[in-house]
This record gives structure tokens, C-alpha cells and sequence, in this order.
């Protein structure tokens, strides 16, 4: 079972359906015990770093997040959140990866950065069958930097890390649920890594 973290904020209805067309089953919760029975967790994501970290403290699933051992994906906030610090709301976040969120920068740039991008680096099973330059879509004004778990980057006024990866966790920037058939192919690849034994 599939299971899409819910922590109150975001709309998660296009996710929702990716993965139905996926055709796998799924649910929506923030259920501990059913996070931690899951196959794949999904920790998904609109909204603002301190906002998201409060609702995922307030539901208690700083620890349960931190500890899964099968394969999750953070998406855009998502994402954010699993990294050490964001600038968003100055938040110490969950710190499976260590690097920090900043604000992008950069001359002539439009704030948020919205609509398609291309990624770069995609040595990656998240990758398969995936050319490197792919388009995704994006909807952010932060981002993490460059590190040690970056596994792709993107360029808009800055390089930031599109994809992030440390054992069985990844991470997301773009949204790959709205991000046509690249997106679906990201996706089916998540959905189908095995469980780490």
C-alpha cells in the first residue's frame, strides 16, 4: 500500500490521481501505524516550511517520518522539510538530508518560479528511462542548496538541487504529478523500487 502523508496543508488531489493511474492502491493519512505497514510513503507538498513543520510535530510524526525504512518521496515542501533548515519561517526541519533551503536569488527573475524547467543529472533509478534535460514544472521560491545528497539540479537565477537522495529517502522540487508523461515515468519509478529489507 501507498500511502501520501497528511499533514493539513497542500492540495493533493493531482497526486492523488497520479498514482491511481499508476494503478496502485493508496491512502491519504496520518495514521502512524498504517505509515509505518506502508510499501511507499509520499510526503507531499504546497505551503510554507514553519507551517508544515508545526502540523507534522502536532500529529507526532517527527520520529515515524525520520525512521521509515521503505522508500519515500518528499514533493516541493515536501522535500524541504526532510532537509536540515529552511529559510522559510527560519525552521530547523526534519534533517534527513543536511542541506538547507534558501530563498532563490538572482538578477531578472521572477519570484516564484512557476511553470517548466529543465533537470539535469539524472544518474538516478528515480530516472529510468528519462533523458537528462528533462522538463518538469516547478511552483517554489525556495530551494535546497547544492550537497552532498544532491542528485540533479535545475538553474533559474541560481543551480539548486531538483532531486535529492540519502538511502531510501528522495526528494522532489518539481511537482512530477503535474509534470505530463516525465512526471508519470518519475513517479512509476518511485512506486516500483523495492522495499528495503
Amino acid at each position: 500500500m501507498v500511502t501520501i502523508i497528511d499533514y493539513g496543508t497542500g492540495n493533493i488531489f493531482s497526486l492523488c490521481n497520479a498514482v491511481k493511474r499508476a494503478g496502485l492502491n493508496y491512502t491519504v493519512t496520518s495514521d502512524k501505524d498504517i505509515i509505518t505497514k506502508s510499501s511507499h510513503v509520499i510526503l507531499p507538498g504546497v505551503g510554507e516550511a514553519s507551517a508544515v513543520m508545526r502540523e507534522i510535530k502536532k500529529r507526532g510524526l517527527e520520529e515515524v517520518i525520520k525512521g521509515l525504512k521503505v522508500p519515500v518521496l518528499g514533493i516541493c515542501i515536501g522535500m524541504q522539510v526532510l532537509c536540515s533548515y529552511s529559510e522559510e519561517g527560519d525552521t530547523e526541519s526534519l534533517s534527513v538530508f543536511p542541506e538547507r533551503v534558501i530563498k532563490l536569488r538572482g538578477d531578472n527573475i521572477k519570484i516564484p518560479h512557476m511553470g517548466w524547467n529543465r533537470v539535469y543529472g539524472t544518474d538516478n533509478p528515480l530516472f529510468n528511462e528519462l533523458e537528462n534535460g528533462e522538463w518538469f514544472y516547478f511552483v517554489h521560491s525556495f530551494a535546497p542548496e547544492r550537497g552532498v545528497s544532491t542528485i540533479s539540479t535545475t538553474n533559474y537565477g541560481v543551480e539548486f538541487s531538483s532531486t535529492l537522495n540519502k538511502d531510501n529517502f528522495y526528494g522532489t522540487q518539481f511537482h512530477p504529478e503535474k509534470s505530463g508523461v516525465a512526471g508519470e515515468r518519475f513517479l512509476m519509478n518511485f512506486l516500483t523500487m523495492n522495499t528495503l529489507k
